[in-house]
């Protein structure tokens, strides 16, 4: 599709923001994608990135409470930051696996777990094949109980989304370790499960046979893993790379639908997630595959989504593009949608769904966004 096509796209898109009346600027979308091909960056002007003013720390602000620490601005070649997570820990398949939490689909369960409450995860639950996994918290369990979910990285039917699952014991509690144990004790009618309609975005970071990976170089936004530090099982934190994007966002990167590409962006593959963009659970993103050289997980300029994080419309899983200068030498620093979309209509740049290698077959990648900064980056010809 060409950029013609994705400005139809979104414009549907906005109608329909309208008429549910979430109100918003226009702007395009950040997000994570493999390398281009050496040729594509070799055509880029020569820019100096520098950022003389770092945003101070004192001007973020957590939207996720499990945040226990973070850093716009690390020690590292990239132009990048962290932040520590708590982690939580669950039940799978009589074994155990560790997550995140970032963000939930209902208001109440989002304000009262500090999380970011994401309206569009709901729409997974009406995606054209099933896009949610299950995740059961249990009631009055004993020994040790934790919640108990349904998937992991590695499984065939794995996403980060979880619809959640409220398990209530009919009569003496027990230890309940697998959706399986759960699934016959409901038969024998010794509990109920209420399916509560909330979904929950809550990334996988090490789980029975591996582990997100640690960057030791910490060089590129991509390279070497999403992870600064293993997952601390005993002080229960994790340290995740912290990335900037355009309008005033951080992330991480966890997970992405486009399985094969997973190894080469050092994440996980959920290939459940493909079906978001379809439900309209996605957020439309826009990476840089040429122009300026920077942070951003092409190598070039920050990405640009349409909405902040922690705005109603907005949403992690984002629907990937890409954006290519026809000359990159003529390359300018694009903050917003709307300089985005002058330059596309001038014909200066063409977008691509996915990226060009990908031939105009979309992918999702799962970005939570726990902080929301000014952004820093700026340019200078040298």
């Amino acid at each position: 599709m060409d950029g013609h096509g994705a400005r139809d796209g979104r414009t549907t898109r906005r109608a329909l923001l309208r008429d549910i009346g979430l109100a918003a600027t226009a702007a395009t979308l950040a997000a994570c994608a493999p390398a281009l091909p050496a040729g594509r960056a070799a055509s880029s002007p020569a820019r100096a990135v520098i950022s003389p003013r770092p945003t101070p720390d004192s001007d973020a602000t957590k939207l996720v409470s499990d945040v226990v620490d973070f850093k716009l601005r690390g020690p590292f070649a990239w132009n990048g930051g962290s932040v520590t997570m708590r982690l939580h820990a669950a039940h799978f398949a009589g074994e155990r696996a560790y997550f995140v939490r970032t963000d939930a689909s209902d208001a109440a369960f989002a304000r009262r777990e500090g999380l970011v409450w994401v309206p569009l995860l709901g729409n997974a639950l009406a995606a054209r094949e099933p896009s949610v996994a299950e995740l059961y918290l249990v009631e009055g369990g004993v020994g040790g109980q934790l919640p108990v979910i349904s998937t992991v990285p590695g499984e065939t039917d794995f996403t980060s989304l979880f619809l959640v699952h409220r398990v209530r014991f009919a009569g003496a509690p027990s230890r309940l370790d697998s959706v399986a144990e759960i699934r016959e004790a409901e038969r024998r009618r010794a509990l109920t499960v209420e399916r509560t309609g909330i979904v929950v975005n809550y990334p996988i970071v090490k789980w029975p046979t591996g582990e997100l990976p640690v960057d030791r170089v910490v060089e590129r936004p991509l390279e070497g893993g999403p992870l600064l530090s293993a997952p601390d099982t005993e002080r229960m934190l994790v340290t995740f790379k912290l990335h900037q994007c355009y309008p005033e966002s951080r992330y991480i990167i966890t997970d992405t639908s486009a399985v094969p590409m997973a190894p080469m962006m050092n994440i996980a593959g959920s290939p459940r997630t493909a079906a978001l963009a379809d439900a309209r659970a996605t957020d439309t993103i826009t990476v840089f595959g040429n122009g300026i050289p920077g942070p951003g997980v092409m190598g070039f300029q920050p990405a640009i989504f349409g909405f902040k994080a922690g705005h109603p419309a907005w949403s992690p899983m984002w629907d990937h593009w890409t954006a290519l200068w026809k000359d990159p030498r003529k390359a300018v620093l694009l903050r917003s949608q709307v300089e985005l979309d002058v330059r596309v209509k001038a014909g200066e740049m063409e977008l691509h769904r996915g990226t060009p290698d990908t031939k105009g077959a979309g992918f999702v990648v799962n970005c939570p966004s726990p902080i929301v900064a000014p952004n820093d980056f700026v340019v200078e010809a040298r």
